[in-house]
């Protein structure tokens, strides 16, 4: 197994190969453009110099030099393709070596999902600037964003799909070619993409001309009669006036489509330029061998190994996309109009191409969501050798009224590596609690944050810092960071009522919830607090939930007494050694001896009362 310095090394070696390769490609870049230009200087130069003699002489001149520049032109075109690859390629790997080191701002944070009156999300900072999703979070395309982040909002509670996701997150752990090869596919694309919504409305949008029938003959009947009237003109038979005027008619009346093509093309042209790139990343999912039984799902989604694959399909729809542009050339317009009534037969084309595959679009692209997603925690896991797939455990195995959650040397991903302190939970019985007083700054919301993170990694198929975890996957519920909202006229202790009248209601409909608390009731004075919060323990211990409450008020550990088996004391100490005050943040069994607030403040200089 790799550890995290031959992880670093293998990015820096893919940076140095990149940059060896860019070179290489620069270079014939140079060259390719320092023999275009002599051809073309020696073609115009020769076409001036023998212009009085024969089309032979000047039809050889292009030939030889012309001709040449043209697919110079082309191979110049696929090494500056060749070239943007490479930077892509250097650009992703300088990220993920910074992101060893915790340098992982340049990715998407993911603050849109956001959401304040979130189950969990919120308060374990899974979205926004230095959060969980944009530590982990590689996507390279808008639905496989989406993707990421509902895993992340809406955890698994089976144990045989987190085990689906786990063996395909483990296999695609390993192919780090594949992985970075479909994100720098996806990171090439320019422009602006359309979002799945909005491909999904063009997909059910009906068709405008093909269910005319009179439209769908037209451009076959106008190109046959162009194709007469040449033939025509040719043998004689009829003038070429007749055949222009005609010809005038064919382009006057294919102005009668134009509004309603110009309608499509501005609401969904640009947008579905994406097309060419999901077409790409079909063909690169397509190519790699699948063995976990979630990757051959969506390798079958896909069409599997039959011979009309999606990429096929999707390029197909993208190519007639882009040839639809060139009715922005009002040259080429017209003439192809007049010719073939060019537009209406490109929106047949189109038109023809949704009634036969846009049933099988959504899922296309649900396949490439999932891979990208499935992407971004392989890469997380990667990153990670020293981490662990956790052991999921059902009904089955646990018993009917049971919950285990244990780990050993749990630590918070997010924090570096070389500072992070790890500590165990050992949690098993339904119902059970764990009660951690401690004083200030010890750590004990870090270490309710360390068990709700790890949590949610492990419902969601990744692997966990620690060294071993097994956990039943109940619903993760917390509330840490309570928020007022002006907007609402909602005061701070309201809104922490309705988070934990939510709780209550979702025990007593019966649903399975790990609870993560900190200092519940915070809104309110000291004595309803502790009335308050005692009042809701013993709730929960009727109605045989589990978590972890962490709290101030040492009352509460007195809880074990009266609940023996279900409830167990932890603290964070702080420690004053020498007028100095340290903390371990080791969690230690028991109820928290040593309160720091006093010690703190005269420690700032603010004055306290003295006793009489």
């Amino acid at each position: 197994m790799n550890n995290i310095d031959d992880i670093r090394n293998n990015y820096l070696r893919l940076i140095d190969e990149a940059t060896a390769q860019l070179n290489k490609v620069q270079q014939q870049i140079y060259r390719t453009s320092m023999l275009r230009l002599l051809l073309f200087v020696a073609g115009v130069a020769g076409l001036i110099y023998f212009r009085a003699e024969s089309w032979a002489v000047l039809m050889g001149i292009v030939l030889v030099t012309l001709l040449p520049f043209l697919l110079l032109v082309k191979y110049h075109n696929r090494l500056f393709g060749r070239k943007d690859y490479i930077e892509k390629k250097m650009e992703i790997n300088r990220q993920e070596a910074d992101a060893i080191d915790y340098r992982f701002d340049k990715f998407d944070d993911g603050a849109k999902f956001a959401d304040p009156s979130h189950l969990y999300s919120y308060d374990l900072d899974v979205f926004g600037p230095h959060s969980l999703f944009q530590y982990i979070n590689r996507t390279c395309t808008q639905p496989g964003r989406a993707k990421l982040a509902a895993w992340l909002s809406q955890h698994l509670k089976d144990k045989e799909s987190i085990k689906q996701r786990q063996e395909a997150v483990k296999e695609l752990s390993a192919e780090l070619d594949f992985r970075q090869h479909f994100r720098i596919t996806g990171l090439l694309h320019k422009g602006k993409a359309a979002d799945e919504a909005e491909l999904r409305a063009w997909t059910e949008s009906p068709s405008v001309f093909r269910r005319y029938r009179l439209l769908r003959v037209l451009p076959p009947v106008v190109t046959g009669i162009n194709a007469l009237c040449l033939i025509l003109v040719a043998c004689g038979v009829m003038p070429g006036t007749l055949w222009g005027l005609l010809w005038v008619c064919f382009v006057s009346a294919g102005f009668c489509f134009t509004g309603k093509v110009s309608k499509m093309q501005a609401l969904y042209g640009k947008k579905l330029q994406i097309l060419g790139t999901y077409a790409r990343l079909l063909h690169v999912m397509e190519e790699q061998p699948m063995k976990s039984n979630l990757l051959q799902q969506i390798k079958n989604n896909i069409g599997g190994d039959k011979q009309q694959k999606a990429s096929l399909a999707i390029r197909r729809l993208s190519q007639l996309m882009n040839e639809l542009d060139q009715r922005n050339n009002m040259f080429m317009y017209v003439v192809l109009n007049g010719l073939f009534f060019w537009e209406l037969r490109q929106m047949m084309r189109i038109e023809a191409w949704k009634e036969e595959y846009a049933s099988n679009l959504p899922q296309w692209l649900k396949a490439i969501a999932e891979m990208d997603a499935l992407n971004s925690l392989a890469t997380f896991a990667y990153n990670h050798p020293d981490y662990t797939y956790p052991t999921l455990l059902s009904r089955a195995d646990i018993g009917k009224d049971d919950f285990r959650l244990q780990a050993r040397a749990l630590g918070h991903p997010l924090m570096e590596r070389d500072r992070c302190v790890r500590n165990d939970i050992d949690m098993t019985g339904r119902p059970a609690f764990t009660i951690i007083t401690g004083a200030n700054m010890a750590g004990k919301s870090t270490y309710l944050r360390t068990i709700g993170v790890n949590y949610l990694l492990a419902c969601v198929g990744a692997p966990v810092c620690a060294t071993s975890m097994q956990l039943y996957p109940a619903q993760l519920i917390t509330s840490l960071r309570t928020t007022d909202s002006l907007t609402d006229n909602e005061s701070y202790f309201f809104a922490e009522l309705k988070r934990l009248k939510l709780i209550i209601d979702k025990l007593q409909a019966g649903e399975e919830l790990f609870i993560i608390l900190d200092e519940i009731l915070k809104g309110t004075n000291s004595m309803d607090k502790q009335k308050g919060s005692l009042a809701l323990v013993k709730q929960f211990m009727k109605l045989k939930a589990n978590g972890i409450i962490a709290t101030h008020d040492l009352m509460l550990g007195s809880l074990r007494q009266q609940f023996p088996d279900h409830i167990r004391n932890y603290c964070f100490e702080a420690d004053i050694t020498n007028n100095h005050l340290t903390f371990s943040y080791h969690m230690r069994e028991g109820v928290a001896q040593n309160m720091n607030a006093c010690f703190l403040m005269k420690q700032m200089g603010i004055a306290m009362a003295e006793e009489d």
